[in-house]
């Protein structure tokens, strides 16, 4: 492991404990790149997939899109520029407090991870299901934790009865996990709410009528990881997703005088999943409409679980007529299953839970809201061993002045 800085002096006192001589260091390692920008408003690491990044000032949407960083690109060796295109390469930011921690998180414990749910209803449930099936791959154990004792108990001994014949070790251990012990894991997945509007209440933005009731709850749980030295990931699920992974992030970073200190969890270690399932409905949307098809081999699915959520019918023939419609009908699908009398859980539970979940944890592209410009912001992204990796694309003027505008309203959220 090795590390390379426009200031090699700079960096040799940073990191003193790593080599600048890389001649030895395995192809595969990945090696670092010191930048300096603001940490109340950028990530501490993350992996490079164009040059160009390396050169922005601030962390902003247009990572997304290198190509807009006005800055040009720095001149690199060949080595390096081969290390961001096998995205080997790591930008370590080290005005974050935590930079040094950073440099551990983005390589995490091998093997399978434990996996703690915090609230198991009718979310938490669904998703604590599929996660059993489907992730005997990839997670050890899943502890469930809830303030009714007795719906822990029943789903600890209803997932003990599921299992293949003669397989008996094929899917996760589901086991209880107290209060005490919530951050003992690789994964937190926070679906606790403290309400949602009853079907037929009228009320038309569920997810925002949520926030300030969920806000104290989940940064409760955050000041708690603070103070375990949480090193795992903490995925939001309850809504309004993005703007409570903004919460999380905020509470964790303050002293005991409410003052941020950057001392609490990493920007990217913060994770809100809630795109998956209106990626999801626009697929489906697609296969039943010739004028939206081109969504299943184009299309992108952009920003938050609910108002500002752009779906591009196409990121090469970008037409914002029907993305505009798309995206319209993708935010009103659930509507649709309330107006059946029912709670629409099922497929976010599965959707934007745990598919996304497997994807990440095996290392894979998915839909996920990240760290970007002092909001969280949904984007095809995956985890990398040199970090965070999200897509970089070249997106047309009349889409990425949509990414904008939404990146406005979240900052105007919180």
């Amino acid at each position: 492991m090795y590390c390379y800085s426009l200031d090699d002096t700079t960096a040799a006192s940073l990191l003193p404990d790593l080599p600048l001589s890389h001649a030895d260091a395995p192809a595969e390692t990945p090696q670092r790149f010191l930048v300096s920008r603001d940490p109340s408003d950028g990530r501490a690491l993350f992996c490079v997939s164009d040059p160009r990044q390396l050169a922005a000032e601030t962390d902003d949407l247009r990572a997304l899109d290198p190509g807009r960083i006005p800055n040009p690109a720095p001149e690199l060796p060949e080595d390096v520029l081969r290390a961001i295109g096998e995205r080997r390469l790591s930008a370590v930011n080290v005005r974050h407090p935590r930079w040094r921690e950073a440099l551990t998180f983005c390589r995490p414990r091998t093997g399978k991870k434990r996996v703690h749910i915090l609230a198991v209803g009718d979310v938490g449930s669904t998703l604590l299901t599929a996660l059993k099936l489907a992730g005997g791959d990839c997670i050890g154990t899943i502890g469930i934790c809830d303030l009714n004792e007795s719906t822990v108990r029943r789903w600890v001994a209803e997932m003990s009865q599921i299992s293949a014949p003669w397989d008996y070790d094929a899917f996760p251990e589901v086991v209880a996990v107290d209060l005490d012990h919530l951050f003992e894991c690789d994964v937190f997945v926070f679906i606790a709410t403290k309400s949602i509007p009853a079907v037929g209440s009228g009320v038309k933005d569920v997810r925002m009528a949520q926030f300030e009731a969920n806000r104290s709850i989940v940064a409760h749980y955050a000041r708690q990881a603070r103070a375990a030295d949480y090193r795992g990931l903490f995925i939001v699920m309850s809504d309004p997703v993005d703007p409570l992974c903004k919460a999380a992030w905020l509470a964790s970073n303050e002293d005991e005088n409410g003052a941020w200190d950057g001392l609490g969890l990493l920007p990217e270690q913060v994770h809100g999943f809630g795109l998956g399932v209106m990626n999801a409905r626009a697929a489906a949307l697609a296969k039943q409409n010739d004028a939206y098809r081109s969504f299943l081999t184009e299309g992108r699915s952009f920003g938050p679980h609910g108002q500002g959520l752009i779906i591009a019918n196409s990121v090469a023939h970008y037409d914002d007529d029907v993305s505009q419609a798309l995206t319209k009908e993708v935010v009103e699908a659930n509507l649709r299953i309330r107006e059946m009398g029912f709670k629409p859980y099922v497929a976010p539970a599965i959707s934007s839970g745990a598919l996304q979940l497997l994807l990440l944890l095996r290392g894979q592209w998915h839909c996920g809201s990240v760290h970007l410009g002092g909001v969280w912001f949904g984007c095809r992204n995956r985890y990398t061993p040199a970090g965070l990796e999200t897509e970089a694309l070249s997106l047309p003027d009349g889409l990425f002045a949509r990414l904008r505008e939404t990146e406005q309203i979240l900052a105007g959220i919180i």
